[in-house]
Formats: C-alpha cells, structure tokens, sequence
C-alpha cells in the first residue's frame, strides 16, 4: 500500500486526463458510506484494472478484474470525510463519496469545569461533551445527551440536551451544601464521568468577643461560616485591628478548628474590629 500523498498525486495526475472528473457509470460506489461498514461495488466492463480511493487520513490501491464485484471489507474505510475514488486500465472513470460517522455513539469526551469552586454559585458549573463513534469520527447528527449533577446533600439535577454539530453543554448552580459532586454526561451507548469539589463560600457573618487575660486582651471569633452555614476552611486569614489615641495595631490570624484567636494590648477606650478579606464583623470599644 502506498502512503496518501503519493496516491493523491497519482489521482491528480490521471484525473487531468479524465474529461470529466465525477460520477462514472463504470463506478458504482453509493454516495455514502457508514465509517468501518463492509460493502461493496459492481465494475463494470472486462480486463484489467487499477482502482485508487484516497480520502482523509486513508489511502488503497486495487488491483482488480473488471466485470467483477469488488469487496470492501468492515473496517477498511473508517475515517469521516469526502472520499476521491480513480479507475485506470482498460477501463477508467471516477467517482466522488462521503463516509459518514456511525449512527452509535461509542465515547464522549467530557470536559466539566471548574473542578474545584465555592457554594451557592449560580450557573458555576459548566459540563461540555462531543460525541464520538468507534472510529473516533465526530458525530454531527443530533444526538440526545443527559447531564447529571448529584450532590449527596441535596440530590440530583439533570439537563437534557440535543447536540449541535456533534457538540453539548449544560450550566448548574452549586449547591448550598459543601462536599464532592458527581457529574456525568451520557447517552446511548456511552457516558463519561467528572468529580466537582464544591468548597465553602467566603465568610458570611463575622462576630467576635473580648476578655481581659492579665495584661493582654484576648479576642477570639465565634466559629466562622459562609452565608449558607457551611464551616470556613482553616487557614483563612481573619484580621484584628485595634485603634487607639489614633495609633492603630493590626494583627492576621488563621483559623484554626473554625476560630481565631489572638491577644492584643489592653488599652481602655481602644477600638477594635474584626474582618476576613471584604467581610465585616462587630466592634468592640474596650474599658472605658
């Protein structure tokens, strides 16, 4: 077998020859072939012969007896696109067809995103899926897709969708709840599965309290949520700020075990604020 491109000149250079390059009565090739499916076409005339089919990807040569039905066998055309097919011999002529995709879907490719993301985002998530047969040739015909997000807090949501071109999407909003969501995308024949990791939102109320420890103040937050009540990660950053006789002190903390906690100088009259990025808790005027 020769590669494609020293077929596709041979082509080029026998079809300059050829009156007219198009359907030939003596090539009975269908207008459309299924990708990978056996079959088969009647020469007509008598002796020998040489028959090119060169197309994307592919490339055959026969050596055939014309008169003669010649067989394609499943398998030897499976590339999608449009197909040149050349006689020359005792006979020649030309035809022009198209293999097409399965009908079956075989594999999806699944792209959802983003992978990791806060609670309670509307339309945060995004899947996509293109549609494959088993010759890995797009599937441009309408195809039913279902999307499926569970989150084992709160259920299931589904989408289903028509492809276009081959091609799927869904948006979902996250969920309230925290925790790991399984995503899939399916159809007849075939389905491919994400994992979404919905983390807590960022702080919601902040609200801390003061007491006197020795020479020292002691702040400490009350656990600290998101709007829909799910615990802030440790490692956040809360910031206390104390002000006093215009002189300000500011202090970071991390959480830890959903607190912080820090001491600060005990100065009466002080004012003193809590915060964790762009959230706002209480205020405390300390002493008198």
């Amino acid at each position: 077998m020769k590669s494609a491109p020293v077929l596709l000149s041979a082509i080029l250079l026998l079809a300059k020859s050829s009156p007219v390059f198009s359907q030939d009565a003596n090539l009975g090739f269908p207008k459309t072939i299924e990708a990978g499916s056996a079959f088969s076409v009647h020469l007509a005339g008598g002796g020998e012969a040489t028959l090119y089919v060169v197309g994307p990807g592919q490339a055959l040569r026969r050596d055939l007896q014309l008169g003669q039905a010649l067989y394609f066998p499943a398998g030897t055309l499976c590339n999608a696109g449009h197909y040149v097919a050349l006689l020359e011999g005792s006979a020649t002529g030309s035809a022009e067809f198209d293999v097409v995709a399965e009908a079956k879907p075989a594999d999806l490719s699944f792209l959802a995103k983003p992978s990791r993301l806060p609670v309670s985002m509307r339309e945060g998530i995004t899947g996509a899926v293109y549609v494959f047969d088993g010759y890995s040739n797009l599937i441009a015909a309408p195809m039913p897709i279902r999307f499926e997000l569970t989150t084992p807090s709160t259920g299931t949501q589904t989408r289903s969708v028509t492809t276009r071109n081959g091609a799927a999407w869904a948006d979902f909003d996250s969920t309230a709840q925290q925790g790991t969501d399984r995503f899939v995308a399916s159809t007849e024949g075939a389905s491919n599965t994400r994992v979404i990791r919905q983390v807590p939102g960022d702080p919601c109320s902040l609200k801390m309290s003061a007491s006197q420890a020795g020479q020292k103040l002691q702040l400490t937050t009350d656990p600290v949520r998101d709007c829909s009540g799910n615990a802030v990660p440790d490692g956040t950053i809360v910031t206390f700020t104390e002000t006093y006789l215009g002189e300000q002190s500011t202090v970071d903390v991390p959480l830890k075990r959903g607190i912080a906690k820090v001491e600060m100088p005990s100065h009466p009259g002080a004012m003193i604020s809590v915060a964790s990025g762009v959230v706002l808790g209480n205020q405390i005027r300390w002493g008198k």
